[in-house]
């Protein structure tokens, strides 16, 4: 097919979700052609312990030129290829949870995934992952061990393997994992890349095969942070047909923070297991966060240990066994030993030890939200340290539970984590810093987060690609925001201006209207207004604006306190593009002056004061 005959145009692409979906929307390179580039790569990079299962191309590059039917303005996706984790439906591929015996078909999408699709990402294949989602190692699988991206006789991390490897490895530039103890966030750090682990409840997870559905979140790995956020903006939102989805907003980007504080844990608090190294390049993350600015806080991380050590001594476990204790009373051989050891400790936990657990929980809890009363984060090493593939078959399980010792106790207490990478140590192993916050501050942790990742200025993933710039914020709407054009009294620095920014209004950019607009002073206003009326195409002038966005239920209040002749409809900008914005009736401009040579507001004031 014609994709595989032009190499030299696939070359001109850079690897990040944002680079890709500009690079379709241009026509510089079509969907078709980045599609078979991932196809092209799976097959080169050679490791087959990636991937469970993979689509047939022929079927994903079809769909890929059907996207050339619908607007990609619409698409915040367009076109970019993402790498599922087995534990998530896509209609039509298997889910295994890398267990052959546990296999079925879906015949429905799971909610993240079908989300995905609406927003123009083509689903390439089903990546491997430690089985049943129970692990942080990556070795727990039928189906083999993906190697490292980085270093391939490091562990890839898990329990989602595959994804971090193939974000990593450069195979796709987005890939979806779960978290439940750390499983989005280990490989994250061990790869090299970016690791976003959302609120609970944020992304839905029907569709996804449970580890412990109480704690479950569908995470997502990317290069970059802003990729990271891109992606949780088209997957996160209530689901009706998820039980334990929330109404939480993903929020938006916003500038670094002038008085940004860390929290920090007190000191000899912290756990290396002897590595030096890793303690040394977390005191060096630190004094990279003073040098940007934030100020570090000491908080004690005793409770959050505490809570750690209920997620495996608790009742979560007997989660883990309700999802294959028909499987492992039927056939118990199917399942992976290690896996089939932890989860059948489940079986011995009594209804009085999970209450006695819950009521532990709730107090640990409280005290995490009082550690937050006088920060913004938590700034902690991802892991302790890094293991070869070697030294983890050796020792199962110990090594496994070592490496979460910074993760285990998120979900129980309801943090969101942004995992990123923080250096690169001498002996080529990745050290990484993870983000944690409430639940609910998803956007905040990125906000912040994204700033470190562009300081560090290390290279993407395992391919060593340079990393971007960091790009200027997306001027776009998030969650439930409306976009409103004001082009009067309510413009930054002018008498109605306070309106907006008292309803939570954010600036999204400066702009002109589509030349077909007359624009008028109009009479006996307080304070004085203008009128926008749009006229025939070809006899009008473009109008100087503002687009703001405010939420829906600000933007009912504005709208509701507007005074007649003035009224909400749609403007056309200077793009092309449509947005919410004021007019006037036809009627009320008769004797009004027409003010349009102005070119907007500001210039005619101005004008007009001298």
């Amino acid at each position: 097919m014609a994709p595989a005959r032009r190499p030299q145009q696939v070359r001109l692409v850079t690897e990040t979700i944002a680079d890709i979906v500009a690079a379709h929307r241009a026509g510089t390179q079509t969907p078709a052609q980045t599609i078979a580039r991932s196809f092209a790569r799976i097959r080169a990079h050679g490791d087959p312990a990636i991937f469970i299962t993979l689509r047939d191309e022929a079927e994903a590059l079809a769909e890929a030129v059907a996207l050339a039917a619908k607007d990609a303005a619409t698409l915040p996706l367009y076109g970019v290829p993402v790498a599922v984790k087995d534990n998530i439906d896509v209609a039509g591929l298997p889910t295994t949870a890398a267990c052959p015996a546990y296999a079925y078909t879906p015949t429905r999408d799971a909610s993240a995934v079908a989300r995905l699709r609406a927003a123009g990402a083509i689903i390439i294949g089903k990546t491997n992952l430690d089985q049943f989602a129970t692990g942080l190692v990556g070795v727990r699988s039928p189906y083999g061990i993906p190697k490292n991206a980085v270093r391939d006789d490091l562990i890839p991390g898990g329990s989602s393997s595959g994804s971090a490897v193939a974000v990593s490895a450069g195979l796709v530039p987005l890939s979806l994992g779960t978290d439940t103890a750390g499983s989005g966030r280990v490989p994250a750090m061990l790869n090299n890349i970016v690791g976003l682990k959302p609120s609970l409840g944020l992304i839905p997870t029907a569709g996804v095969v449970p580890a412990c559905r109480t704690l479950d979140c569908v995470s997502i790995f990317t290069l970059t942070v802003d990729d990271a956020v891109a992606a949780l903006d088209v997957m996160g939102g209530y689901d009706v047909k998820d039980p334990y989805s929330r109404q939480r907003p993903v929020g938006a980007l916003t500038e670094f923070p002038k008085a940004l504080r860390l929290g920090v844990p007190r000191n000899g608090q912290l756990i290396f297991f002897g590595d030096t190294v890793s303690e040394k390049a977390y005191g060096d993350a630190l004094k990279r966060w003073t040098a940007l600015g934030a100020t570090l806080v000491e908080f004690d991380l005793e409770p959050f240990y505490e809570t750690a050590r209920l997620l495996y001594d608790g009742p979560w476990v007997a989660e883990r066994l309700l999802v294959i204790r028909d499987l492992l009373a039927s056939a118990p051989d199917a399942i992976h030993p290690v896996t089939r050891e932890i989860t059948i400790a489940g079986a011995r936990l009594s209804a009085t030890d999970t209450f006695a657990a819950l009521y532990k929980l709730q107090g640990l809890k409280r005290t995490a939200e009082a550690a937050f009363a006088d920060i913004d984060a938590l700034v902690l090493p991802t892991a302790p340290t890094a293991y070869t593939t070697a030294q983890v078959l050796a020792n199962p399980i110990e090594l496994n539970s070592r490496l979460g010792t910074y993760t285990n106790f998120v979900n129980l207490l309801d943090l969101c984590g942004l995992a990123l990478p923080s250096a690169m140590r001498a002996d080529g192993i990745p050290f990484g810093i993870t983000l944690l916050a409430p639940g609910g501050h998803d956007a905040q942790l990125a906000s912040f987060g994204r700033a470190f990742h562009a300081d560090t200025k290390l290279p993407l993933g395992g391919k060593k690609l340079p990393q971007p710039p960091l790009p200027a914020l997306p001027a776009t709407t998030h969650g439930d925001e409306i976009a409103i054009a004001v082009v009067g009294a309510h413009l930054t620095g002018m008498a109605l201006n306070g309106e907006l920014t008292a309803l939570g209004g954010r600036l999204l950019k400066a702009t002109s209207t589509a030349p077909d607009y007359r624009f008028y002073a109009l009479n006996g206003t307080t304070p004085a207004k203008p009128g926008l009326l749009r006229v025939e195409a070809g006899s009008g002038s473009a109008i100087a604006i503002e687009v703001w966005a405010l939420s829906a239920a600000a933007f009912g209040t504005f709208v509701a306190a507007i005074p007649s002749p003035l009224s909400i409809g749609t403007l056309q900008l200077a793009d092309g593009s449509n947005v919410k914005g004021f007019l006037v009736e036809a009627t009320a401009v008769d004797g009004a002056r027409d003010i349009s040579s102005f070119g907007g507001w500001r210039a005619y004031t101005a004008e007009a004061a001298k």
